[in-house]
């Protein structure tokens, strides 16, 4: 049975540890991240783009296939099934669909716009017991010359949709998409605890969790992070195991074609990033 996201969240940041949304992108995916915070004992978020979703047909197939999933491996642990960056009319389709949690990113509208459409999404899902993460747009980032630092969010315009009614929070503290460059200036710690002194109680996410080093994992925790995004790591492990299990031959050996013994490998190295990622947020054993 899917949740949303707010008891897991509003626990992880009393009990000062981050819950991982963990991007799925197939079938492997899921039942790895499944399996593995059933194992665990950890509470999950499961995050599918619009993109992943329409590679998946569509949202009612995704909602389907983790709702069975969830029966037949017998999952107890608290799951949530959340759109990730998701548009206006992405957010309405996945909360028709039966997704628990939902992103809309806001953050390229007028920041009026934006309230407007948080404001009716936030009544929408409210009334469906469904979770909602905004997202605040930049300030810096490359307007200021740097290319090595990501976005900044301005903490009065967090305190503004915060006080919206959001479930959680993802503001810019410098973090970035996908893999870090050699120049990047790291967390900017001083916004983080400026927007947690005017948010208050609120969940706050960090999204881009690739790569960004363990202590100041921890420390963004601490200044009340309760949900980190992880995906293009777990995308790196399992392409490295099947380049791997193809290049020593094993798919040329007996029946190494299937598809299911072609990817069994990525498959195990993932559930290996899914536990060094839980253990480091700091939600094993606490489902």
């Amino acid at each position: 049975m899917l949740v949303s996201a707010k008891e897991m969240l509003t626990k992880a940041k009393e009990g000062k540890y981050a819950v991982a949304q963990i991007n799925i992108n197939n079938l492997e995916w899921t039942k790895t991240v499944l399996q593995t915070a059933q194992e665990l004992n950890s509470p999950v978020i499961l995050g599918v783009s619009e993109g992943a979703a329409k590679y998946m047909c569509g949202f009612n197939t995704v909602v389907a296939m983790v709702n069975a999933m969830m029966d037949t491996l017998k999952i107890t642990v608290p799951v949530a099934l959340h759109l990730d960056h998701g548009t206006y009319e992405g957010a309405y389709a996945a909360l028709e669909a039966g997704f628990s949690s939902i992103m809309f990113d806001g953050s390229h509208y007028p920041i009026d716009e934006n309230i407007a459409k948080t404001k009716q999404l936030i009544a929408d899902a409210g009334a469906k017991g469904v979770s909602i993460e905004a997202e605040v747009g930049a300030i810096g980032g490359e307007e200021d010359g740097v290319v090595g630092s990501g976005e900044v969010a301005d903490p009065d315009e967090c305190k503004m949709i915060a006080d919206l009614g959001v479930t959680m929070l993802a503001a810019g503290i410098g973090n970035i998409h996908g893999k870090y460059p050699e120049n990047w200036a790291g967390l900017n710690f001083d916004v983080l605890a400026k927007i947690q002194e005017k948010t208050g109680t609120m969940p706050l996410v960090l999204h881009g969790g690739t790569g960004i080093p363990a202590d100041m994992i921890q420390k963004a925790i601490s200044l009340g992070v309760s949900k980190i995004n992880v995906n293009t790591e777990l995308q790196l492990s399992f392409a490295a195991a099947t380049r791997k299990y193809i290049e020593e031959g094993k798919d040329l050996a007996g029946k190494g074609f299937d598809p299911r013994k072609l990817l069994a490998p990525g498959c195990a190295a993932m559930r290996e990033t899914v536990i060094e990622k839980m253990t480091l947020f700091g939600s094993v054993g606490k489902a």
